[in-house]
């Protein structure tokens, strides 16, 4: 896996709740078993005292989020930051089975799973592959979606820096919003020209 795919963790965490809207994934330990996005030895490790401690992450998360999002970059960075001292990670090379052209292991790094509690875990995992992500394509690569009301985190990975909205269907419906409100801005306009 290569490391800033786990950038997505962090995105995971900090969409499992939507505070405008009132809604939080987060009450069970299955929906903890579930960020992970497969069975782990970290994710078997879920309790109940994981839910607390991931919300808490997941608010600071978003803190990051969201001080990126509003150009804040030093923010942003020492809020990631804290977390990364709070939730250290340990590398490890892995092979797997995957084996290169010659027969020989294609070595790489993995985030071990060696944490004494889910949440520990995830959140290591999460900074990490934010951090990566946010040192190697930027800090303006984080954002929160910009149709309301929407607040959902998104990694930005457009080729020209130009993603706005979470999803397909927030971009969809932002831009439906705006055309029709221009329509009615134009029928309004319309009908003052003619004096009604």
């Amino acid at each position: 896996m290569e490391l800033a795919s786990y950038a997505d963790f962090a995105v995971r965490l900090v969409n499992s709740e939507e505070p405008d809207r009132g809604t939080d994934d987060l009450t069970s330990v299955d929906a903890v078993r579930a960020l992970f996005g497969g069975p782990s030895r970290a994710a078997a490790l879920a309790d109940e005292a994981d839910l607390p401690r991931l919300r808490t992450v997941r608010t600071r998360l978003r803190g990051v989020f969201e001080a990126a999002a509003e150009g804040e970059d030093v923010r942003a960075v020492d809020l990631l930051n804290s977390l990364m001292v709070e939730y250290p990670v340990s590398p490890l090379v892995s092979g797997h089975d995957d084996l290169d052209d010659t027969g020989r292991p294609n070595w790489h790094l993995h985030l071990a799973d060696n944490s004494p509690t889910a949440a520990a875990n995830y959140a290591a995992v999460a900074c990490m592959g934010l951090a990566i992500h946010l040192t190697g394509l930027g800090v303006d690569r984080l954002g929160i979606c910009q149709a309301a009301p929407c607040r959902n985190a998104y990694l930005d990975t457009s080729t020209n820096r130009s993603r706005r909205y979470c999803s397909d269907r927030c971009a969809t419906r932002a831009n439906v919003a705006a055309y029709r409100a221009r329509k009615r801005q134009e029928a309004q306009r319309a009908l003052a020209t003619q004096g009604v």
